[in-house]
């Protein structure tokens, strides 16, 4: 046998980008919208602040710089991608895809470009099916984003929802490498499930007014989510033989500081080796992974070889978990 032969496909990430509207809604500014304080939302979800889009700013505007950002860093020129996916919940229009317009917005086309709809998994969701698509040599490099509008279906007026949501973008540019067969490098393995019976908990019923917003049972979703992330964790884990304290950092979906916190003491893992950026962007849905990780890995955090453990939870239910060597 050949030291070919030896070898396998495997998908790595070449560079990440992200993106955070200008205007910032703080919870002092809350205040002034709904009967509540910044000392009890923070409490409850770690939030101080989070982002919203401007007036005529759509996803795929969002989308688009986080994809400069990601391709600039991965040292690479837009006409070397050859698969887009982006994962949302609040496309620019019902069609076409996000993916396409940003395809254009990209000066390039023929190549596979389509979105993806997990709501907050929905990332992870994404990079699944991009290291899919490489591993079977379908695509050699693909831009994996996670762009969110969520203020465009928040309630303002609703005291238990608004204080959650944020707006922006996160990408990564996801490459084709070889590596031996017996290694682990790059995406390692993903993790995807969902459970359409618990659809009301956690959804965007359409009112009779035209109006779509955002519903959910808080304390519902709370304990399905701790619950259903400490089973991904062994899942994970035990799928790779690899034990809780292989895992370098933790990039969870920036949903709540209490499911994150779970998380990490699931782990038996110190708070300093998890990504945490709720505090400053909120619950940016599928954008929220992509976007903490761009930040651990400019600020120098998150380095070449470490092990990164992502894991979701969203309306759907939908969850999942991506296991990496960076």
């Amino acid at each position: 046998m050949t030291t070919q032969d030896m070898r396998k496909i495997v998908s790595t990430i070449a560079g990440t980008g992200s993106y955070l509207p200008a205007k910032i809604l703080s919870n002092k500014d809350l205040e002034t919208l709904v009967d509540t304080t910044d000392e009890w939302i923070f409490t409850r979800t770690g939030i101080r602040e989070r982002h919203i889009a401007a007036d005529g700013e759509f996803t795929s505007d969002l989308a688009l710089e986080a994809a400069k950002n990601a391709i600039h860093a991965a040292g690479i020129t837009a006409d070397k991608i050859d698969l887009i996916i982006v994962a949302t919940t609040t496309p620019d229009k019902i069609f076409p895809s996000v993916a396409t317009m940003l395809q254009r917005k990209l000066g390039i086309a023929g190549y596979p470009a389509f979105d993806i709809q997990a709501v907050c998994s929905g990332f992870v969701y994404a990079l699944a099916t991009a290291d899919n698509f490489i591993k079977a040599g379908a695509a050699k490099c693909a831009l994996v984003i996670g762009a969110e509008t969520f203020s465009r279906i928040t309630d303002y007026s609703d005291r238990s929802n608004c204080i959650l949501w944020g707006d922006g973008a996160g990408a990564v540019i996801l490459c084709a490498a070889q590596a031996d067969m017996h290694s682990k490098e790059g995406v390692i393995s993903t993790h995807l499930h969902a459970d359409g019976n618990y659809e009301t908990m956690l959804h965007v019923p359409r009112k009779e007014n035209g109006q779509d917003t955002v519903l959910m049972e808080g304390n519902a979703v709370f304990k399905m989510a701790v619950n259903t992330l400490d089973q991904i964790v062994d899942e994970t884990l035990a799928a790779n033989g690899m034990q809780k304290s292989d895992i370098d950092w933790l990039v969870p979906h920036q949903a709540n500081i209490r499911i994150i916190t779970a998380t990490a003491k699931k782990l038996d893992m110190s708070m300093e080796k998890v990504i945490v950026t709720v505090d400053k962007h909120g619950n940016t849905s599928a954008a929220s992974i992509p976007l903490a990780l761009d930040v651990a890995v400019r600020d120098g955090r998150i380095k070449r070889g470490d092990v990164i453990l992502m894991e979701a939870f969203g309306g759907g239910f939908t969850w999942g978990s991506a296991l990496i060597r960076y």
